[in-house]
């Protein structure tokens, strides 16, 4: 049985050049390790990676499938739904102090935080790193997400 076909948006190289750079930039350190590219970010990283938009109720733009897995959400779902819906209402005040601190300071590291998957499972996300998504010129495009492991409540 062989994996399902990324949606193309997963492996856009413009997006993931800012995914990629912008990480590089704020954080200082790659992203990934030689050799690994969108595909394999993706499809077969151990670590999930969201990003959001810069709309007033910012919407998911990417997950991986490290993510879909963990917030049992397919792509087709995911990217329609507002990032603050992945926290539930008692702890979107503490998700929006996070994403303010992150646009201040450019990024957050060793982050945990309570979610909540598509089915009602709560799970907190450990050693989180979130970022500014942010070209090279300085434009900001979002703000991304990226957490090694995850613990069911």
């Amino acid at each position: 049985m062989t994996a399902p076909t990324p949606p193309a948006f997963a492996l856009d190289a413009p997006f993931f050049k800012l995914l990629t750079g912008s990480y590089l930039r704020t954080v200082g350190k790659p992203l990934l390790a030689p050799g690994q590219d969108a595909a394999w970010l993706y499809s077969d990283a151990p670590f999930a990676v969201l990003a959001h938009n810069t709309d007033a109720d910012p919407v998911f733009t990417y997950a991986n499938r490290t993510a879909q897995s963990c917030f049992e959400y397919k792509w087709d779902e995911f990217v329609t739904i507002p990032s603050r819906l992945s926290a539930e209402a008692p702890n979107r005040d503490e998700r929006q102090r996070l994403l303010d601190a992150v646009a201040r300071n450019g990024f957050i590291d060793n982050y945990r935080g309570l979610r909540i998957a598509k089915s009602g499972r709560r799970f907190w996300i450990e050693g989180g790193i979130v970022w500014e998504l942010r070209d090279e010129n300085g434009q900001r495009r979002g703000q991304a997400a990226l957490f090694m492991s995850w613990t069911d409540v």
